[in-house]
C-alpha cells in the first residue's frame, strides 16, 4: 500500500523537477511510512511513498521493465501477481523483485493500457511509457484506492491525495462551485468532482492516457447487469456463494506483515471474520467499536462473533473529545465530508494499527445485497400511489408551498409527489428539503446554486443509462456507481490510511461481484428480508442468529445525543461566529433556530448541524490552508451575483485578470502605487494584497501592496475596464 504522486509536461520543452516531486509525495507521508522513491527524467517526474506489505526488502518503488523504458508507481495490492508471474516468465520477462508491483509493467508490456483486465486487486497506478511518450493512470473497478489529477499550465499533476497535487501547483486551490453543491445534497463530492475547479477525480473502472498534451478517459470495467445467472435453487446459490467467497477472502490472506479484521459485528464483517477464520491456521485478531449508547453500540454483537470464532479480540468503547477530533479529521479531510462514521472508523484504524499492518472488513456488502433500509422503504413507496397522473405535478407546485414548514410529514408527501425513481434520489439527500425552501441558505447563496447543473442529473444518468429489470436492481447499481465510492470506500481510505493500515474488502473482489451483481433479487431481498442469500450462507457458517437477524444498526455516532447530553458549547458555537456568517453561505437566523430547536429536544437536527460543522471546520483547516499557499482565490469568487465591488483578481504568472466581486471588505492597508477607494480581500486569501477601483467609470485593478505579492500584480487599464494590464508599481 502506498501513495503516488508525479507531474508530466505536455510540451517537449518541460523538464520535472524532482524538489517538486518530492514536495508532493511528503504531504501524503501518512500512506507510506517506510519508503520513499522519485523517478525523474526530462518531462517526466513519478514519486509514491511505501508502506510495505508484500517483498519488504526488494520492493522499493518506482518499478522499471528491463531495459528502463516503462516505469510506474503503484497504491494497492494485485492478489493474482503469483499467478501472473509465471505466465510472463514464461514469454521472457525478467523479474528482479518478487513484488506484485513489478507484473505491471511486463504485463502493460503485453497488453498495453488494457493489462488492467488481467489485474484482480485494488490499485491506483500512474505508469510511464517511454518509447511512446505515453502516461497511463488506472483506477480499480469500485474505487477503493483514489486517483486525482489536473491540467495546468501544459503539465498534468496527479496524486493519490488532492494535498499531493495542490503541493505540486498551489494556485489550483479554487473552489469548484459544483463540488460544493454536491456535498449540500449528498453529504460527499462523488466522482469525477472534486471540492476544487481545475482538478478531477479519476472514476472507479476508468484509464486515463496522456500524450501529446491531450487527456483521454475511458471506462474499461462495468458492473455487469442483474438477473443474469440464476441459480436453480437455494442451496445451489448457496454453494456458489460460499464457494467464490471463501476464494476472494482466501487470496486477502496473502501478507508479508501481521493481518487481521474489522468487526463491527453486523452481517457482512461478521461472515469475512468467519470465513477468514476457517481459512487461516492463526488466531484472527478482531478489533471493533463501541459506544455508551445502546442505541449505537454494536460491540456486545461483534464479541459474540469474536468467542463464536475464537478471535483474538480487541475493542474500544469510545466517548471521544469530539471537538478535538473532528477538529483533527478535518484537517485530514480534503474535501468537506458529512458521514460521521469516519470518528469511529479513524479510532478503530488507530486501534487496529497498534496490533497488525493489514485487515480484512465488510465494506461493499450492503450495496452488492441491500442491506440499507432506504431499499426496503423505496420500494413500499413505489407501491403507494397517492398521487395520480399529473397530481403530484400540481401537489409540488401549488400545494406544497402552502404546508406549513414545520410540519413533520412535509417532506414525505412531497417524496410521495415525485416520480419513481425521483423518490430515492430525494430519500438520500441530505438537504433538498433546506434548498427547496430557501431559508437555511443566503439569497446569493440560492442564486449561485441556481446557476449549477443540478447535482440530481448525474445520479439520474446511472438509472437512465442502464435501465434494470427491476427497481432494487436500479438502485444498488446506483448506489455501487456513487454512494459506495465516493462516501464508503474514501472514508475507509482516508481514516486508514491517516494510520498506515491497509484494508481489503473481499466483498468487493471485482469476480466475485461480477457474480453477485448477477442474482436475480430474490436472493437478494425475500419477503422483505434484507441480504437474504448472505444471511444464510452466515448461518451455514456458524454466525449467532440474533446477530444476523435483527435491526441494522449501522456505524456511525449518536450524534443526537451527543449534541444534546453534551452539547460541546464551543464547537456548535463555530456556526454562529461572525467568521462564518461572513462566508454567506448560510442565514445566521436559520441557524441559530436549529442549534436552538436541538438543543432544546424540539427536533432532532444533529444531521443537519454535523455537516454544516463539517464544512465549516473543512473551510478552516484544510481550504483556507491551501488558498493561503496557492495565492488564489476565495470562494467568494463563485457568488457571481454580489452587487458590491467589481475587482480584477491578481493571477500568478499570467495576463488573464478575470472579473469577480467581493462584499464588504474594507482595506487598511496604506499604498503608494495610487490614489483610490480600497477594497481588501479576506485575510487569508490574499495576505496583504488589495483591490482598487480607480474612480467613478475607472476599471478595477488588484495592487500588490506588501508582502510576499509585492511587484507581481496587474493593473487594468485605469481608463476602463476594457484595458489591457499593466504592471503593478507598488512598493
Amino acid at each position: 500500500m502506498c501513495g503516488i504522486a508525479g507531474i508530466v509536461g505536455a510540451q517537449p520543452g518541460y523538464l520535472a523537477d524532482a524538489a517538486d516531486v518530492h514536495r508532493m509525495c511528503q504531504t501524503i507521508v501518512h500512506r507510506g511510512p517506510d519508503d520513499e522513491g522519485i523517478y525523474v527524467s526530462g518531462g517526466v517526474g513519478l514519486g509514491m511513498r511505501r508502506l510495505s506489505i508484500i517483498d519488504l526488502s526488494t520492493g522499493h518503488q518506482p518499478i522499471h521493465n528491463e531495459d528502463r523504458s516503462v516505469w510506474v508507481v503503484f497504491n494497492g495490492e494485485i492478489y493474482n501477481f503469483p499467478e501472473l508471474r509465471p505466465q510472463l516468465e514464461a514469454r521472457g520477462h525478467r523479474f528482479y523483485t518478487n513484488t506484485d508491483t513489478e507484473v505491471i509493467v511486463h504485463l502493460y508490456e503485453e497488453q498495453g493500457p488494457d493489462c488492467v483486465h488481467s489485474l484482480r486487486g485494488m490499485f491506483a497506478f500512474a505508469l510511464w511509457d517511454q518509447k511512446r511518450q505515453r502516461l497511463l493512470l488506472a483506477r480499480d473497478r469500485f474505487g477503493k484506492k483514489p486517483l486525482h489529477y489536473a491540467l495546468h499550465r501544459d503539465r498534468l499533476l496527479f496524486g493519490s491525495e488532492i494535498k499531493a497535487v495542490l503541493a505540486g501547483a498551489p494556485e489550483l486551490a479554487e473552489v469548484a462551485p459544483q463540488g460544493l453543491l454536491n456535498f449540500f445534497y449528498f453529504g460527499y463530492i462523488p466522482d469525477p468532482l472534486t471540492a476544487f475547479a481545475q482538478i478531477q477525480k479519476l472514476p472507479p473502472g476508468h484509464l486515463l492516457e496522456f500524450a501529446g498534451g491531450e487527456i483521454k478517459v475511458r471506462q474499461y470495467w462495468n458492473l455487469p447487469s442483474h438477473g443474469v445467472k440464476q441459480p436453480n435453487s437455494e442451496e445451489e446459490c448457496l454453494e456458489e456463494l460460499e464457494h467464490r467467497l471463501s476464494e476472494a477472502v482466501r487470496v486477502r490472506l496473502m501478507s508479508d506483515v501481521p493481518l487481521g479484521a474489522l468487526l463491527s459485528g453486523g452481517v457482512d464483517s461478521s461472515t469475512v471474520v468467519a470465513l477468514m477464520a476457517r481459512a487461516g491456521s492463526r488466531k484472527v485478531k478482531t478489533f471493533s467499536i463501541g459506544f455508551a449508547n445502546q442505541d449505537f453500540n454494536e460491540a456486545d454483537h461483534a464479541r459474540k462473533v469474536a468467542e463464536q470464532f475464537g478471535t483474538e479480540h480487541h475493542e474500544l468503547f469510545v466517548e471521544p473529545d469530539i471537538e478535538q477530533t473532528v477538529d483533527e479529521l478535518t484537517r485530514l479531510l480534503e474535501e468537506p465530508f458529512g458521514d460521521s462514521s469516519i470518528v469511529p472508523t479513524y479510532h478503530v484504524c488507530r486501534m487496529a494499527r497498534q496490533h497488525v499492518t493489514v485487515v480484512l472488513a465488510g465494506d461493499g456488502g450492503d450495496e452488492l445485497f441491500a442491506g440499507y433500509d432506504r431499499y426496503e422503504s423505496y420500494l413500499r413507496r413505489r407501491r403507494v400511489n397517492v398521487f395520480p397522473g399529473r397530481m403530484g405535478d400540481w401537489y409540488r407546485n401549488h400545494v406544497h408551498p402552502l404546508v406549513p414548514t414545520g410540519w413533520r410529514g412535509r417532506r414525505f408527501l412531497f417524496n410521495l409527489a415525485l416520480p419513481p425513481r425521483d423518490r430515492y434520489l430525494d430519500g438520500i439527500s441530505l438537504l433538498p428539503a433546506c434548498v427547496r425552501e430557501r431559508s437555511l441558505f443566503t439569497k446569493d447563496f440560492m442564486a449561485w446554486a441556481d446557476e449549477q447543473t443540478s447535482p440530481y442529473d448525474r445520479f439520474k444518468h446511472y438509472l437512465v443509462a442502464r435501465p434494470e429489470s427491476d427497481p432494487l436492481s436500479e438502485v444498488l447499481y446506483l448506489d455501487t456507481k456513487t454512494y459506495l465510492p465516493g462516501d464508503i470506500l474514501t472514508k475507509v481510505d482516508r481514516m486508514s490510511m491517516a494510520t498506515s493500515l491497509e484494508v481489503r474488502a473481499p466483498l468487493l473482489d471485482h469476480c466475485f461481484a461480477e457474480w453477485a451483481s448477477g442474482l436475480s433479487p430474490r436472493w437478494i431481498m425475500h419477503f422483505g428480508q434484507s441480504k437474504y442469500i448472505l444471511k444464510k450462507l452466515a448461518e451455514r457458517l456458524g454466525v449467532p442468529r440474533e446477530v444476523l437477524y435483527r435491526r441494522k444498526q449501522g456505524f456511525s455516532m449518536p450524534l443526537v445525543h451527543w449534541f444534546r447530553q453534551k452539547p460541546q458549547p464551543a464547537l456548535m458555537d463555530i456556526l454562529l461566529e461572525a467568521k462564518t456568517m461572513q462566508r454567506g453561505y448560510f442565514n445566521p437566523q436559520e441557524v441559530r433556530r436549529r442549534l436552538l430547536e436541538h438543543r432544546q429536544g424540539i427536533r432532532d437536527r444533529s444531521w443537519e448541524l454535523w455537516h454544516l460543522l463539517i464544512f465549516e471546520l473543512w473551510h478552516r483547516n484544510f481550504l483556507e490552508a491551501a488558498i493561503q499557499r496557492g495565492s488564489t482565490t476565495c470562494w467568494h469568487d463563485s457568488l457571481s451575483n454580489q452587487k458590491q465591488v467589481q475587482a480584477a483578481v491578481l493571477t500568478r504568472n499570467s495576463n488573464v485578470v478575470p472579473t469577480r466581486q467581493y462584499p464588504n471588505h474594507v482595506c487598511s492597508i496604506e499604498h503608494s502605487c495610487c490614489h483610490a477607494q480600497r477594497v481588501i480581500l479576506p485575510e487569508l486569501a490574499w495576505p496583504g494584497a488589495c483591490f482598487h477601483t480607480k474612480g467613478a467609470g475607472g476599471g478595477s485593478f488588484p495592487c500588490a501592496a506588501s508582502g510576499r505579492y509585492a511587484k507581481r500584480g496587474w493593473h487594468r487599464n485605469p481608463n476602463g475596464a476594457g484595458g489591457s494590464p499593466a504592471p503593478c508599481e507598488a512598493p
